[in-house]
Parts: structure tokens; sequence; C-alpha cells
């Protein structure tokens, strides 16, 4: 008998697959693999079940040895990896050559009788050279995403190398050459990392990344200013410490990026994440409700003790001065109804125990009932006075009084109201740092604790270096330069705001069981179709400075597309064109947002256009929808629609029209992406006030007809009476090719570490 093409090679790399791009450029490899083992091994193979093996060991085999020139020739360039990257792709090249040996089965007309072994004969073979072939193709990824990482550090300590020469400049003109330099390369890191950022399977680190980069974001245009403010007056003591404080900043957020990337430990890892009420009460509810299953499956006394850690942590709130008489009594009372409760619990629990009973007693299902129900009670009593003291502090703090007396005191070189001021500041800020920590127990998830953490950071960082700013332009009142700096922290300060708005939204989501995560919008343009300015158009991205600048813009798109998420949650008639369609714009109005903070889909000026038209195209159709909509109702009802409606119109043709036409230049470019957004964002705002009003009505018509005729046949009616072209129409349930991609197309996106 001949032996197995692939022998008794036992290869594991034993490697977690961390990133997206590794995990999908495995998938179709495991589909084709598991194609060629599950095979349904008749005695009679007909000539297209052969073909179609041969087939695809073939194209296998083939695509692996493309693959694994790419990775050779990686290994070629970095020493360090040539002897893991050779080994890994011989394993690779000898499992594919396996493979394509193994359906080389001949045809169903001439029989094999040449005793050479195949899929048919050897099945253990077969599995043994696939197992070979995914475990080797893994490790090559693996070892080319170190690359990846590698680039991401030589990135950063070429930023630290320029960022401590910055610190040290004497001259504004060594400064104007080493800052631009500087700018070159925090786009570059910027790029890196956001790819990376995306490219993330863990969502816990995809936040720490997030954060670190908003940070580096921000602080960005804060050197700058910070620096040039103390060129201008290098005596000044308050502007040395404003500026110290944006470049110690910087560094740990280039710090805590690689120790993202690299998975290193420091001493600030377990201050990522303090344990919080919603853990601790999800820890304690399981186990209360294992009880259900095992009468054994923990104690009396743990389950006592995790009650005692639950109500500690609600100190947080009943110990705040911020706290009202009423809500903390709340609290209270709901910690000493969760008390008794459980010691109900543990006395059903223990008479069950006593009577040897396999399972819970019907006393001790509901004293389980009563104990998870106490404790949310709690939980949303909790959330309550979280969201509504964050709330609250939003509404004050909107129109920016003490920033404003601040800047009008440092302009007038009033010193004494300077102090005064910044202590009215420094209060806020303890106010929005305590806020944020509560708002951090009730978060509901760890992605969003830790963008809880980095907003109450930004806040303790801010607020401090916004005085300092002030101070110094009071000392130097007649200093544009001081004033610039000083203006640059408010609207830092502000856009903290924003961001604290809208993670008041997504916990709010979170609660409701909204997911605050946005369904990813994969409808990009289909080749050919909305291509026509390919040829004139250059695709850039946006340097750090106009991501910066039109930062405001994007969040407002951002809370628009939530508004209208939560508009259309609300209808009842989910399939509906209107919801569809409106959820469509919401996804693409998203992905624009995440443009401008250089994350998600969309990686260039081009992508942005293009996204821009067929946002524009997908206005149109629910114009479209509307308008039929509309012929069902009465005069006024009628008018209101239709205004709207018009507008609608008119805004997706001037998006249209605005996408389509070509620029050149950089701030040419620049002002198209800013006309864009700022179109699609009203778009937006009119789609939110039409969603209610439509909804409205729907019910209204819906509750005058008879039970028998559902909304769905009065809009096939009208589909009869006035149809509606729909070609070319784009459905949010459509998608057009971001599947998953062939093998080959997989393996050739290994050129691009080649290349670099």
């Amino acid at each position: 008998m001949a032996s197995s093409p692939c022998g008794n090679t036992n290869f594991d790399s034993g490697l977690e697959i961390k990133t997206r791009s590794v995990e999908q450029t495995l998938i179709p490899l495991v589909s084709q693999i598991t194609t060629l083992i599950n095979h349904k091994d008749r005695p009679k193979k007909s000539e297209r079940t052969l073909a179609a093996i041969h087939r695809v060991g073939q194209a296998v085999s083939v695509a692996v040895g493309r693959f694994v020139t790419v990775g050779e020739a990686i290994a070629s360039e970095n020493q360090e990896l040539k002897d893991e990257m050779g080994q890994a792709c011989f394993e690779a090249r000898r499992a594919g050559d396996a493979i394509a040996q193994l359906t080389d089965v001949g045809s169903a007309m001439q029989p094999q009788t040449d005793g050479r072994v195949t899929v048919f004969s050897d099945r253990t073979g077969m599995v043994k050279a696939a197992r070979l072939l995914l475990s080797s193709v893994t490790k090559v990824l693996v070892l080319a995403d170190r690359i990846v990482i590698k680039q991401i550090i030589t990135s950063r300590n070429k930023v630290l190398v320029t960022l401590d020469k910055l610190e040290r400049v004497s001259t504004f003109q060594e400064f104007v050459q080493i800052f631009s330099q500087f700018g070159n390369e925090m786009v570059e890191f910027a790029h890196l990392t956001g790819d990376r950022q995306n490219d993330l399977k863990d969502e816990k680190k995809k936040a720490r990344m997030a954060a670190a980069r908003a940070v580096l974001e921000k602080c960005t245009m804060m050197l700058l200013t910070a620096s040039k403010t103390c060129l201008r007056h290098p005596d000044c003591e308050s502007a040395r410490i404003n500026k110290d404080a944006v470049f110690h900043r910087m560094r740990c957020a280039l710090e805590q990026v690689i120790e993202i990337v690299t998975e290193a430990r420091s001493c600030g890892e377990n201050k990522v994440l303090p344990t919080s009420i919603y853990n601790t009460i999800k820890d304690f509810k399981c186990s209360v409700e294992c009880l259900r299953e095992n009468l054994h499956s923990s104690t009396p006394q743990i389950v006592a003790a995790e009650l005692e850690a639950l109500v500690e942590r609600t100190e947080d709130f009943t110990d705040s001065p911020y706290t009202s008489h009423e809500r903390r009594q709340a609290i209270l009372g709901l910690c000493q109804l969760a008390r008794q409760d459980t010691q109900q619990l543990v006395h059903a629990w223990i008479e069950a125990q006593s009577v040897l009973a396999k399972e819970g007693t019907e006393e001790l299902e509901v004293a389980i009932l009563k104990t998870c129900q106490s404790i949310s009670d709690l939980r949303r009593e909790l959330h309550k006075v979280a969201v509504g003291r964050a709330s609250d502090l939003l509404k004050a703090h909107g129109e920016h009084l003490p920033l404003r007396a601040l800047k009008a005191a440092g302009a007038e070189g009033n010193l004494e109201a300077v102090a005064e001021y910044s202590r009215t500041l420094t209060e806020q800020k303890e106010q929005l740092v305590e806020t944020c920590r509560l708002l951090c127990h009730v978060s509901g998830t760890e992605p969003l604790e830790i963008t809880c953490i980095h907003a109450e950071e930004t806040f303790h960082v801010i607020g401090p270096q916004i005085i300092s700013a002030a101070q110094t332009l009071a000392l130097h009142p007649s200093s544009k330069i001081a004033k610039e700096n000083l203006e640059v922290f408010c609207e830092a300060w502000d856009s903290q705001l924003c961001d604290m708005a809208l993670l008041l939204k997504e916990i709010n989501d979170v609660f409701e069981g909204r997911r605050g995560d946005k369904r990813p919008y994969l409808s990009l343009p289909r080749p050919g179709k909305h291509s026509a300015n390919l040829k004139t158009a250059k695709a850039v991205k946006l340097d750090a400075e106009e991501q910066t600048s039109m930062a405001k813009l994007g969040l407002e798109l951002r809370l628009l597309s939530s508004d209208v998420d939560s508009e259309v949650e609300k209808w009842e008639e989910q399939e509906h064109d209107i919801v569809r369609q409106s959820q469509s714009l919401a996804s693409m109005a998203y992905n624009m947002y995440l443009f401008t903070r250089g994350e998600g889909l969309l990686k260039t000026t081009l992508d942005l256009f293009h996204q821009a038209e067929v946002l524009s195209e997908e206005g149109l159709q629910l114009c479209s929808s509307l308008r039929k909509f509309s012929s069902q109702l009465v005069d006024e009802e009628k008018s209101v629609v239709i205004t709207e409606m018009e507008k609608l119109v008119a805004l997706c043709q001037q998006l249209q029209m605005g996408a389509k036409t070509p620029v050149q230049g950089k701030t040419a470019t620049f002002q198209k992406v800013d006309s864009n957004i700022q179109t699609t964002r009203n778009i937006m705002t009119v789609v939110f006030s039409l969603l209610p009003v439509c909804n409205k009505l729907i019910k209204k018509y819906k509750s005058e007809r008879t039970s028998l005729s559902s909304l769905q046949d009065w809009g096939d009616r009208q589909d009869a009476s006035t149809p509606v072209k729909e070609e070319g129409a784009l459905s949010s349930k459509n998608t057009n090719g971001f599947g998953v991609k062939s093998l080959e197309q997989h393996m050739a996106g290994l050129n691009l570490l080649e290349s670099k």
C-alpha cells in the first residue's frame, strides 16, 4: 500500500488568531478543505463529482503556492522571522502538494488500478494534510501580522524621537520645521493604528485603542499651540506647565497603543477595568440562578459575601454630595430589600438541602425570583441616578459659562477673576469626573466601561490645562497665541462633553436592550456603478488637523444617525420601506462619521464621495416611498409630508451633484468633504423629523381600518396603483461582494506587506 503524501508530521502552530483579517483569510480555505474532507463516499463516483474534487484540490494547491511565495518574500526581508516563516512556508507548500496529489482522482471511466493513494482511499491522509495546511498557513499569517506590529512600533519610535526634539526647541523656525515632520509622522501613525483598531477582534482592546487614539488626536493641536505659547513667553511658568502636561499625556497615549498591539502587561492594566456594579450584579444573579440546576453550585457564605460587595459599591452613589436625599434613600431602601430577599433565599436553600432534594423546591424558586427582582430594581435605580446626573450636567454645562468667563477674564488680564472662575471650573470638573465614575458602574459592557474611564481621565486632565492656559493669557492679555491656546483647550473640553452625550446614549441603548453597536453598512459602490470621476479624482486621506477641524460636524452626524435609529425602533412594521431605507441612511451616515475620525470602512476621500453618492440614491428611494405613502393622506397631513419630502429631494440631489463634481488640490478636496458631510447632516435632520410624523399617521390609519386589514395590505394596494421603480435601489438587506473573498484574493493582500 502506498504511504500518505503528508507522512506523519504533526504540525500545530498553537497560535491564537487575534485579528479579523487573519480570520477572514482562513475562512475560504477552511471551506474548501471541508468540502474535500466531507464529500460523500459513494461506491460509484460521477464524472462531475471527480472533476469537482480535482478542481477544488488543484485550486487550493495553486493558491497555497502563491501564498507561500509572498510569505517567503516577507521572510527574506525580515531576518528575525526568516527561520520561523521559512519552516511554516515549507510545511504549507508540502501540505498543498499533498492535497493536490490526494485529489488527483482520475475519471469515472478510468477507475484507479495503479494503487495510487487518493482522498477516497486515504481519508486519514487528507485530514492530516488539511490540519497541516491550516496550522502552517495560520502561522504564516500570524508571523506576517508581527510585521504590522513592528511597523506600528517603528512608527511610534519615530514619533517619540521627534516629540523629544519638539520639547527641546528654542526658536520658532526650528519648531516649524520639526513640527512639520512630526505632523507627517503622526498621520502615518494614525493610519496604522486606525487600521489595527478596526482589525482587532477583542472589543476591549478596540475600546482601549480608540481611547488612546482620541487622546493623540486632540493633543496634537494642543501641542502646537501650547509649544508656540511657551516659545513666545519662555519665562511664563503657567505656559510651561501647560505644555509639559500635553507632552506627558501624548507619551502616555503612545505607550498605551504599544501595550495594546504587543499585549504587554503594565502596572496600569488593572486600572483599566475596575469592578463595576453592573458586573457585580451579573455575577451575583448568576450565582443565585445556578441554584435551580445545582443546589451545591455555591455556598450561602459566598452568596452573602457577593451581595455585601455589591452593596458596598453602591456607596459611590450614596456617599456622593451630589446625590439627592430622595435618591439616596431609595438606593438604601433597595439595598435593604435585597438583603432581606437574600436571607429568605438562603433559608429556602438550606431547607432544600436538608431534605436532600435533587433540584430546587417551589419555595426556593420563589425566593430566587424575588431576589433577582430586587437586584434588578436596584440596578434600575442606580442607572436612573447616574444617567439623570449626567443629563443634568450636560444641560447645565451646555452654555459653557465658566469657559466664557475665563476667556473674558484672561483677555482683560484680570488674575483675580481668572482665579475665581477657575474654582468654578474645578468644581464642574469634579462633578463630571464623579459622574463618569457612576456611569462606568452602570455602563453594561466592558468597552463602554473603558470609554467611561477615558472620559473621566480626560476631564481630570483638561480642567487644569484650561486653567493654566487662562493664567497665561491673563499674564499676557495682548498675546494672540496665548488666546488661541486657551481657545484650543476650551474646544477640547467642549468636544469631550459631546463625546459624553454620545456615551450616555449608548449606555441607555444597552440598558434598554438595544445594543449601541451599529450594523456595518456594507454597500460601498459596486465596480462601474459609481465610478464616473475615478479617472480624474485622486484618493487621499485627511491629515490629523483636517480630521480635528471637522470632528464636531462628525459628532453631529453620529448623534443624528443614533436618533434616526431610535425613531426607527419605535415602528411596529420593521419591514416597512420607510424603516429599511431610513436604517440604511443611518448606517451610511455613521460610516461617514467614522471617516471623520480616521476609522471605519471609508479609508480615503474617494471612498467618502462614493458613499455620498450611494446615500443620495438611497435618500431618493426614500422619497419615492414617502410619495407613495402621502397619496393615502388627507390634505393637511399630506401637505406636511410632501413639504419635508421636497426638502429631502433637494438635499439628495445637492449631495449627488456635489459628490460627482471633480476637484483638484488638497484644499478643494477638503472643502468637498466638508460640504458632503454637511449636506448629509441636513439630510439626516429631515429624515429624523419625518419618521415620528409618518409613524403617527400609519398608526392612525391602521386603527381606522378593520382588524383584518393590515398596514402591509394597504401598502400592497398602493404598489398596484402607483408602481415604484426599484431597479438599482439599495436595500439594507442586500450585499455587494463584501462577503468572503476567494483564498487567492486574501493571499494577494499580503503583497502590501511585501511592498512596505
